[in-house]
């Protein structure tokens, strides 16, 4: 199949090991899926006891230089799946008592998503579909899951264009990744709490402070809050750490200070951002980090 489902528009046939090579994500036609499981390091409200039901899917169109999951997103460590048993899993993790269904870095697999949705949701599935994405997207993209999703959880990653070439080798970040959240908005609409204080439908935007980048961060938070207001949680992260490849940016080859991470903090308090999330403490850490080790992505009985 043809595909142009991101930014890049790569027009590429997936279905070919020469079309493979000429795109930059890598991704085949077949899903491939690196882990399935209950995550209980998301943000509050998207997380009760059990945890999130995360399914975290190979591949990415993005190359980021400092990506902690470079063993999917980059090399594409995971197994191949049908649409049928993608469906399963995510009946499956609402049996093991997930809140939610949290798909992680699913774009170009946006096809055979709907149509799994589309068969549990058919076969009983309930629980609010997150997705959870680097914003790198198209609008017509993101709408052909439109009444299939209830909460975005996009990353927010630069405000300068030249930041995302530089770190993530993409051109115009910023400019099609504002777009997305706002298509993001006009989909699910201002953030909905149920009783116990969990989110059932909005948006959550992500964005993780750099190294020597807090004015970035802080015009980013500044486009936030003068777009939307009120209406979405903004999640500020303070886990950088320089993997991967992020030693080839001497300027980000180094944890985040403290220092750092409190300008930003203190920027989003003096515009008026409440609905908001900060990490305290050392996140920067390699246990924060999911080991890919494809548990429950093959049916117990294979």
């Amino acid at each position: 199949m043809i595909c142009n489902l991101c930014p890049r528009r790569c027009n590429t046939d997936r279905s070919t090991p020469q079309g493979l090579k000429r795109s930059i994500c890598h991704a085949s036609d077949d899903v491939e899926v690196a882990l399935v499981s209950l995550h209980t390091w998301e943000e509050p409200i998207l997380e009760a006891k059990n945890g999130a039901g995360t399914i975290f899917f190979s591949h990415c169109n993005l190359r980021c230089c400092f990506c902690q999951n470079h063993e999917i997103s980059t090399e594409g460590h995971g197994l191949k799946i049908s649409t049928k048993r993608l469906a399963d899993i995510f009946l499956e993790e609402a049996q093991r008592g997930a809140c939610c269904i949290e798909l992680v870095t699913p774009g170009h697999y946006t096809r055979q998503i709907r149509e799994a949705l589309l068969d549990a949701k058919g076969r009983g599935l309930k629980l609010p579909v997150v997705y959870n994405s680097n914003a790198y997207e198209l609008p017509e993209t993101l709408r052909m899951l439109s009444g299939l999703v209830d909460i975005f959880l996009p990353d927010l990653k630069y405000f300068d264009n030249r930041l995302g070439e530089k770190y993530s080798g993409v051109s115009k970040y910023f400019d099609y990744a504002s777009e997305a959240i706002r298509t993001m908005f006009d989909m699910v609409g201002p953030c909905e709490l149920d009783e116990a204080g969990l989110l059932r439908r909005g948006l959550i935007i992500r964005h993780l402070v750099l190294p020597w980048q807090w004015r970035d961060s802080c015009r980013c938070l500044d486009w936030i809050h003068e777009t939307f207001d009120d209406q979405v949680y903004v999640s500020i992260m303070n886990q950088y750490m320089p993997l991967f490849k992020a030693c080839r940016h001497p300027e980000i080859n180094r944890p985040l200070t403290t220092l750092e991470y409190q300008k930003v903090v203190r920027h989003a308090r003096e515009i008026g951002i409440t609905k908001g999330f900060i990490q305290v403490g050392r996140t920067d850490s390699a246990k924060f980090i999911p080991h890919f080790n494809e548990e429950h992505v093959l049916a117990e009985n294979t």
